[in-house]
């Protein structure tokens, strides 16, 4: 059965330690909710499952199928099956959506020549225009269209696991209906075991979670049901009694991962 599982993750950056001990396992088309404060280690933990330089990890393992991930450069854990959507999808100019995916799919092993009819039925399904596709990756875009295009290219490549980092961030209603509609189907179609940061039950109000964790102090102190988040929204963090750890001094918006 596919899954990701990540025992006892310890990581930070600069010398400072922000990931404690993480534990969470994720199966094939299971929906999980990661939640918590600011500064208590969500995006550090995308960033480092997903290989971006910078971030030490001193103990823990990370297995996707069996296969460990850290250690592997970012696009040998895509290539085994890791998606992230980024909190700030970055702009690539002079490459199109096109170009990515058909890249994209060449090295998974299958065939570039369905990309623009991949890319036309996503884009439907996420409700993005053909005129923004035609544009570079990202380039002026909007937030939404941004986040949609970051759907699509999930919709697109069908990882076995995906990441995504706040994607509910800077979308109005209709765009989060359109986006988390969209990874609800792929995660109950596809098979896709999704991991979703968020700060907001708003987002699971639109997609719904199996299982609701929340992050504090660089560690899951509580793990329940879709109930817990409305339970968060009613009492916030502090029944926790926990300081948040120290997040990354700064998280620069368009800084792409190096790959």
């Amino acid at each position: 059965m596919r899954e990701l599982v990540i025992e006892g993750l310890h990581a930070g950056i600069s010398g400072r330690e922000i990931l404690r001990g993480v534990d969470l396992l994720i199966r094939a088309g299971e929906v999980h909710a990661l939640m918590g404060p600011n500064g208590s280690g969500k995006s550090t933990l995308s960033h480092v499952l997903a290989g971006r330089p910078g971030y030490e990890v001193t103990a823990g393992s990370v297995r996707l199928d069996g296969v460990e991930l850290l250690g592997l450069p970012a696009w040998r854990r895509a290539e085994a099956g890791l998606f992230l959507a980024l909190q700030y999808p970055i702009e690539v100019p002079g490459v199109s959506v096109y170009d990515a995916l058909g890249e994209a799919l060449q090295a998974l092993g299958r065939d570039r020549g369905q990309v623009a009819e991949l890319v036309a039925a996503e884009a439907r399904a996420v409700g993005l225009s053909s005129a923004v596709l035609s544009r570079p990756l990202n380039v002026d875009l909007s937030g939404g269209e941004r986040k949609r295009n970051e759907i699509l290219q999930l919709g697109v490549l069908r990882p076995k696991v995906a990441v995504l980092d706040e994607i509910d961030s800077g979308l109005d209603i209709d765009a989060l209906k359109a986006v988390a509609g969209r990874v609800g189907e792929l995660a109950k179609r596809s098979g896709i075991g999704v991991l979703a940061i968020t700060h907001y039950q708003r987002l699971l109000r639109e997609l719904v979670a199996d299982r609701v964790h929340v992050l504090l102090g660089g560690r899951v102190v509580q793990s329940g049901g879709p109930e817990l988040a409305e339970e968060l929204e009613r009492t916030g963090y502090a029944a926790y009694g926990e300081e948040p750890a120290e997040e990354e001094p700064s998280r620069p918006r368009a800084r792409p991962l190096e790959i």
